[in-house]
């Protein structure tokens, strides 16, 4: 097995180093997914690339394409590079990067199995976000027929990269914010099982968020009326895998 680091980059210029120095003292290998940022962000991801190169290597998309985007290409690049898995990891410092060798673990001892944070979140993250996550969740728990993804929004995650990188061959998946719900959703209908690991999450005070809230909520509502039909379509395997469970 070989771990390494997904870190999608939009615009986060004065986060992503701290979050690059704490993945790599980790001992994790990163790739870093330039996705179209403005150039002063992309000097920066330059720089690092440049001062660590056995361990930081950059992919660079000349145009924004959405997290789900950049995370499609860094997966793929991380499988090309030889690495079993990768650990999902946000740019912008939320995530608690003290949990990551506990991450790591997991994924070792239950190799063929979807690492997923469950957040444990302080008082800095913002209510209308709190309470918007709800109704996600009981979508996908109805599109799973299943309780076992408990979180399915948090960016903070460790993919087998084999089968993950063969679904974005076979269908497509959303490209923005709606890549988080819908990728677990789908690795879940293959049969994929899930660990939940509960994480901290703290949203900086100075934070930069690129959730458009008409835009991404527009998306999400299409994905989840995609998926119910996807599910009424498996239900029969769906409702056999609870029984054989």
């Amino acid at each position: 097995m070989k771990h390494c680091a997904v870190i999608p980059v939009y615009n986060h210029g004065e986060a992503v180093g701290a979050v690059v120095a704490a993945v790599r003292s980790h001992g994790l290998p990163c790739v870093l997914v330039d996705d179209g940022s403005a150039a002063d962000c992309a000097a920066v991801l330059d720089r690092l690339a440049a001062a660590d190169p056995d361990g930081v290597r950059l992919v660079r998309l000349p145009l924004n394409q959405g997290k789900g985007g950049a995370m499609m290409a860094g997966l793929r690049r991380a499988l090309a590079l030889g690495f079993s898995h990768a650990l999902q990891i946000d740019a912008d410092g939320q995530h608690d990067t003290r949990d990551i060798p506990q991450f790591l673990a997991l994924s070792r001892q239950q190799p063929e199995r979807l690492i997923c944070g469950c957040p444990v979140y302080d008082d800095s993250v913002p209510r209308g976000r709190l309470y918007g996550r709800y109704a996600t969740h009981v979508w996908v728990w109805i599109n799973t027929l299943s309780l076992a993804i408990r979180d399915s929004m948090c960016g903070f995650r460790v993919y087998p990269l084999a089968p993950t990188v063969a679904l974005f061959d076979s269908v497509r998946i959303g490209r923005r914010m709606d890549f988080d719900v819908e990728v677990l959703v789908r690795l879940y209908w293959r049969g994929m099982k899930i660990v939940n690991q509960p994480t901290k999450v703290h949203y900086p005070s100075d934070g930069v968020s690129h959730f458009k809230v008409w835009r991404d909520n527009l998306l999400i509502s299409r994905m989840h009326a995609r998926l119910f039909g996807g599910m009424l379509l498996r239900l029969p395997r769906l409702l056999w895998r609870k029984v054989v469970s």
